[in-house]
């Protein structure tokens, strides 16, 4: 009967595992995974948007008259007797309730004592009897803030134009960032205006930089992100946020290869950071560094073992670098915790073909089908598979099934072909060599000779 074997899966066309699938089928992840790096980069930023919008003191002036409570109450606050504050600027504000000082310093002794309402309504007293200091508007901003209210922007907005007691030019950039940190949502040009003038009152801060990337890089503006990156680290060479923010940018326009240094730099610089090993793992393999990117992935699940997508793509890359029973186990492990993944199975049956566990295989790829009816690929693997196990008429509904679901290819028609003519059935094996000879064009000429021998003899059986 017919000898000739049929072409391993790669030939096929067939199987996914001949193709870097593991890229195509995690691409999107891969890269919106860089969201974690995004995630890290924004979560660096948190120090220092909570110094940014922590209230301040300011200078005492020389005010003639004042009540002494006001001096005994700042002593207290040195001392951190918030309390005994209290009583004594409530004392001085009985004295004078238009104390715009008193008023102050209770906003902030409230504050610290957890009474947000009431520090708010200090403040706010405190501004309606002396409207242009630059504290008072500072501090009654950052308080509405926390309270989600609308009003905030217009006590920032006083604050950026008004004079601080001290530090003019740190006081004036930290009230645009936080008037920029408020405006990202709701106006974001308005947010890029802000930080381009904390970055022009404090020309050695990152810090404006920094943010206004993050913003540019929200917005897609991604060449705009990329200058602000830049810029900070020309003033912090260090800068992990900028480093990670660059990253960013160059995985999301496919620019890898400016992507990996940076990569290395901040594995290097944060070596227990499973999130880092894994990008760079990822950006290595999508260059086909496979070796460094198995090392990379390895580190990261060292690191996080728990983490399944990191898993699949390990053992993805161990496949692509023909290292299949090390990838066998890890999408058995998988499956253990995954029953019912049905790609997984498919991955686990490819592994087993290329090891050629030829019944494994087809029974793996069998659960995948039953699991995901429509997961075509699985249905010309399953057929592969069937057809070195001799089940040719497990073959040909494999491949009846692949049909309604992915086009035909010439290797498709000649796998089924070959298995009709396995099961005797020389008028549709007659057929289908036809539709693969029609289909190869000379693709196939191995293949080509032994469908025309075959038509030969199929011919002179009619005969």
């Amino acid at each position: 009967m017919f000898a000739g074997k049929v072409p391993r899966a790669e030939a096929l066309g067939l199987s996914s595992v001949a193709l870097p699938s593991w890229i195509l089928s995690r691409m999107k992840r891969t890269f919106i995974n860089a969201i974690l790096l995004i995630v890290t980069a924004l979560s660096g930023c948190a120090c220092v948007f909570a110094q940014t919008h922590t209230t301040v003191r300011h200078h005492k002036e020389l005010v003639e008259d004042q009540p002494p409570e006001i001096a005994q109450a700042e002593d207290a606050i040195q001392k951190n007797d918030f309390s005994g504050a209290e009583t004594l600027l409530k004392k001085a504000i009985d004295k004078d309730p238009k104390n715009y000082q008193a008023w102050f310093d209770l906003g902030f002794v409230l504050n610290r004592l957890g009474r947000t309402d009431d520090s708010i309504h200090a403040y706010r007293q405190s501004v309606a009897a002396k409207p242009d200091v630059f504290e008072t508007n500072l501090n009654l901003g950052l308080m509405l803030v926390r309270i989600n209210s609308p009003e905030a922007e217009r006590y920032l907005r006083a604050a950026t134009t008004l004079k601080p007691t001290a530090h003019v030019e740190e006081g004036q950039a930290r009230a645009c960032l936080a008037l920029a940190h408020l405006l990202e949502n709701t106006n974001p040009g308005g947010a890029l205006q802000a930080y381009r003038k904390a970055s022009e009152l404090t020309p050695k801060d990152p810090e404006p930089h920094l943010s206004a990337g993050l913003l540019h890089e929200r917005q897609k503006e991604f060449s705009d992100a990329e200058a602000e990156y830049k810029q900070v680290l020309a003033l912090d060479p260090h800068s992990t946020e900028a480093a990670i923010g660059l990253t960013n940018i160059y995985m999301k326009s496919g620019r890898l290869g400016d992507a990996e240094p940076l990569l290395r730099r901040l594995a290097a610089e944060r070596s227990n950071d499973a999130g880092i090993h894994l990008q760079l793992g990822r950006v290595l393999a999508a260059q086909s560094k496979k070796d460094d990117a198995i090392a990379e992935i390895q580190t990261a699940l060292n690191l996080a073992p728990g983490d399944s997508d990191a898993q699949r793509d390990l053992a993805d890359l161990l496949v692509q670098s023909n290292k299949f029973p090390d990838a066998e186990k890890i999408y058995r492990d998988l499956l253990s915790t995954h029953p019912n993944d049905a790609d997984l199975h498919e991955l686990l049956g490819e592994a087993l073909l290329k090891e050629r566990k030829f019944p494994d295989a087809q029974q793996e790829f069998m659960t995948a089908v039953k699991i995901k009816p429509d997961l075509g690929v699985a249905y010309g693997s399953l057929a592969i598979a069937a057809n070195e196990n001799q089940n040719y008429a497990l073959t040909v509904r494999a491949l009846e099934a692949r049909a309604k679901l992915i086009p035909e290819n010439p290797i498709s028609y000649f796998l089924r072909a070959t298995a009709l003519d396995h099961l005797k059935d020389y008028k549709q094996a007659d057929q289908y060599y036809h539709l693969f000879l029609d289909a190869a064009n000379g693709k196939y000429p191995d293949e080509e000779w032994k469908a025309r021998h075959r038509l030969v003899w199929i011919e002179s059986k009619k005969h």
